[in-house]
C-alpha cells in the first residue's frame, strides 16, 4: 500500500527496488502494481471492467493490505534487472538506456559496469523530457 502511495502522491512512473545495501534489483512499474488490483477474470476479459462501478473500483487498491512490494513484483525469473547509467551519463545515453529497456526509470550509479555498485539516484521519463525540451530539442514552430 505504501508503495502505491509513493506512486500516487509523487506521481512517479514507478519504482527501484533494492536490497538492503542499495543495490537495485527490479523496477517495479506503475502497471505492474494495478495488476496487482485488478481481479485475474478481469484481466483475463477486459470486458468485465465495465461492470464495475466507480464505487467498487475505488476500492481496488484494499486488496494491497498486507502485502510487500515482493509480493506484487513479477516472479524472480520473469524479472529484468533495472536499467542502470553512470553519474556522468549525457542525456542521449540516458534516454537509449530507457528506450531499449522499455523503462520510465533509469537508476543511477557510480559505475554502470558494476553489478555491485550501489544506486545514488534515479531518473524518470518525465524529468528527462523536462530536461529535453527546455534545451530546445522538442518540436520547432
Amino acid at each position: 500500500m505504501e508503495a502505491a502511495r509513493l506512486l500516487a502522491e509523487h506521481r512517479l512512473p514507478g519504482l527501484i527496488v533494492v536490497d538492503e545495501r542499495r543495490h537495485p534489483k527490479a523496477v517495479l512499474p506503475g502497471s505492474q502494481l494495478l495488476r496487482a488490483v485488478i481481479p485475474g477474470y478481469v484481466q483475463d476479459d477486459l470486458a468485465l471492467a465495465r461492470v464495475y462501478d466507480e464505487g467498487h473500483a475505488d476500492k481496488l487498491t484494499e486488496s494491497l493490505r498486507g502485502k510487500t512490494v515482493a509480493d506484487v513484483l513479477p516472479r524472480t525469473a520473469d524479472r529484468t534487472p533495472p536499467p542502470v547509467v553512470d553519474a556522468d551519463a549525457t542525456a542521449m545515453e540516458i534516454a537509449s538506456v530507457m528506450a531499449a529497456a522499455r523503462s520510465p526509470v533509469v537508476v543511477v550509479t557510480g559505475d554502470a559496469h558494476r553489478t555491485d555498485a550501489p544506486m545514488i539516484g534515479v531518473i524518470t521519463v518525465s524529468r528527462l523530457l523536462t530536461r529535453l525540451l527546455a534545451t530546445g530539442s522538442g518540436p520547432s514552430p
